[in-house]
């Protein structure tokens, strides 16, 4: 496995759980993280720990997105590792559900991430380096009932991620689009959920893929629990 030749992670949609233990891991590999979230007031402990720099920012919007990278370039260098983890969710019946919160779910889940990409590529493309990961879900692989609007995010963010992957990695740029197959521990019941995924362990997977050789790059990556049924 090659060595963690990467300076500085910009992670969007940042909070508790896969975020928080990206930061942790990245940072302690000797990385400048940032985090970027629409409220940075919740990551104040996580900002302590982890010496990471906070940016407020609505990846659904065109406008904060370039703000938020000239101001991570500032702050914490350049970003050549960029993860998405930001989504939304519109729960209920298809035919009650209201359409302005799937369209603000689909913002966030999916053209959040395109604008992401779109910055990131724009600053890798001419260094033809540079990692750009996202954070899909099973949403992304099949739909659930009473789920529509996360399923649409969630295909679209695989779809972007193909793509994007196709276009990018023969120009020396790592796009991998991962799985979430399950529910995440939270922090609140650490011992009491063996059938969820451990954050750490996800974290500790995209560490993993990140110093992948570019001989053997991955590009979709399926994390489940030892107990989950697919």
């Amino acid at each position: 496995m090659s060595e963690l030749n990467y300076r500085s992670a910009l992670i969007v949609g940042a909070g508790s759980g896969i975020s928080a233990s990206l930061a942790r891991l990245l940072t302690a590999n000797g990385m400048k993280v940032g985090l970027a979230a629409r409220n940075t007031d919740k990551l104040a402990p996580l900002l302590a720990e982890t010496k990471a720099v906070a940016f407020q920012t609505d990846a659904s919007k065109p406008d904060d997105v370039a703000k938020l990278f000239e101001q991570a370039g500032k702050q914490i260098g350049e970003p050549d590792v960029v993860i998405y983890n930001a989504s939304a969710r519109a729960p209920g019946p298809i035919a009650e559900i209201d359409p302005e919160a799937v369209r603000k779910a689909v913002e966030i889940s999916a053209f959040g991430a395109f604008l992401v990409t779109q910055q990131a590529a724009r600053r890798m493309i001419p260094h033809g380096r540079g990692a750009i990961f996202l954070t899909g879900a099973t949403a992304g692989v099949k739909g659930f009932p009473l789920s529509a609007a996360f399923a649409m995010g969630k295909f679209a963010l695989r779809g972007l991620a193909q793509s994007t992957a196709r276009e990018l990695m023969p120009k020396g740029i790592h796009v991998a689009h991962f799985v979430i197959d399950g529910g995440v521990r939270s922090a609140v019941r650490p011992d009491k959920d063996d059938d969820k995924l451990h954050p750490d362990a996800i974290a500790q997977t995209y560490l993993d893929v990140l110093r992948q050789h570019r001989s053997a790059w991955s590009f979709e990556v399926e994390v489940r629990p030892w107990v989950e049924k697919f």
